[in-house]
This record gives C-alpha cells, structure tokens and sequence, in this order.
C-alpha cells in the first residue's frame, strides 16, 4: 500500500506494510541509494511479519526523471546522479515528517536504515525522537558524528570489515563516536558495502543472514511487541 504523508511542502509517497492486528509500535524504514527498491520493499514486509507497522517513505520524490530500472547495467551510476542532486537537509525532514506520521499513531517508533538510509536515520534520530535505531553500514556516518552526542535512540551499527567506502579506521572513528551502555556494533569479516542487498555484486550471505537475526532479536528487545 501506498500513502501520501504531508511534509509541509507537499505530499511524500510512501510505502506501508501493517502488521495483522495491529501492534501500536512504528518503524521508518529508509532506502539505500537505490530508492525503495524490489529488496527494501522484501525488508518493509519481513519487519511488518515481526509485528511492526512500517512506512517507506520515497526520499526521491522531489527529483524529476527518480525511476530506477533494477535491471540495467548502469543502475549503480543512475542512483549516484539522483544522490548527487539530492538535497540533504530536506531529505532529513521528509523523514522526520514519516516519522511524526508514525508516532501521531503509534506507541513507540524506531528507525531502521541501510546504507545512505543508515547515515540518514542517524541523522533524523538526532533531530527527532526514536525509540530505536537500526543503521546497516551508514555511509553518512563519518560526516555526521557531530551529531552523536544528541542520539539518544539505543542504536545497532553493522558494519563489514572489507567495506571499500568504509575503511577499518574509518568504521574505528565511528565505533569510538555511536558506543554507548545499550549500543550493539558489530563487524562482519569478509563482507564489503551493502553486504544485505542480495544484488551478486554486493550479497555476504552469511553475514547478512547473522545481521539480520541480530536485527529481529535487537528490535525485540528494545521494541517488544506487546
């Protein structure tokens, strides 16, 4: 399902998945570079299987000419063009609009974001109020760690220790920066960038299988379903 949120300067399209009966607890999904995509709509639906209510919203949706085609040989150089004219600070209260959608329904909320929406989910946690925060590899992160000392959202970090974007040190900065009492970081050996998409190109199996079984046990911690 597909609704229309209000932003305050127009209607955001974005994704829904309900969960059967209804849990009272929120989670903002954000996308990778390559928009709200076959595989993070797989996610949207998995989390709403765990009991959430999730919304999508397409971060893309000021951009003219945002339609990706997944299949095409140049997607990675098409999402790169769309990131490059995107505009940060208003991509960051687009998700703050989802994300006062969710909590003007919900009884708690959470974020969960993968790579550019890891970055961008650290950033809205700390100009908003989240329950929780999920980033997988947010590539943002070294710009933004500024920002820590205002998340105060218990927050879980995955990380892949052959990430090309992310080097070792760079995800050693971050660790030093996002660790807290409750915080969970984890380092995935052999996994590159983007290693839960499951493109050939980017796919760890084993490491995004064991990302994602922290995932659920993190949320269902921290986010119980009654």
């Amino acid at each position: 399902m597909i609704l229309e949120i209000d932003t305050g300067s127009g209607l955001m399209p974005t994704h829904v998945w309900e969960p059967v009966g209804g849990s009272g607890l929120g989670l903002l999904l954000l996308q990778e570079i390559f928009g709200v995509s076959d595989y993070i709509q797989q996610r949207g639906l998995e989390l709403a299987s765990l009991g959430y209510h999730v919304v999508a919203p397409e971060i893309y949706w000021r951009l003219d000419d945002a339609e990706l085609n997944e299949s095409a040989p140049d997607l990675l150089d098409q999402a790169m063009g769309l990131l490059q004219r995107l505009d940060w600070p208003t991509a960051v209260s687009d998700s703050i609009a989802a994300l006062d959608y969710l909590r003007s329904r919900e009884l708690g909320v959470g974020i969960v974001g993968f790579c550019f929406g890891g970055g961008l989910g650290f950033n809205v946690a700390a100009e908003s109020s989240a329950d929780v925060l999920v980033s997988y590899y947010g590539s943002a992160l070294p710009e933004l760690l500024n920002l820590a000392p205002k998340v105060d959202a218990v927050s879980l970090h995955h990380f892949g220790d052959a990430d090309d974007y992310l080097p070792g040190e760079v995800v050693d900065r971050i660790v030093a920066a996002v660790d807290g009492p409750e915080n969970e970081i984890y380092r995935y050996p052999g996994a590159g960038h983007a290693f839960d998409n499951p493109m050939p190109a980017f796919h760890h199996a084993e490491s995004s299988a064991l990302a994602w079984s922290r995932t659920e046990t993190f949320l269902a911690h921290h986010l119980p379903i009654a």
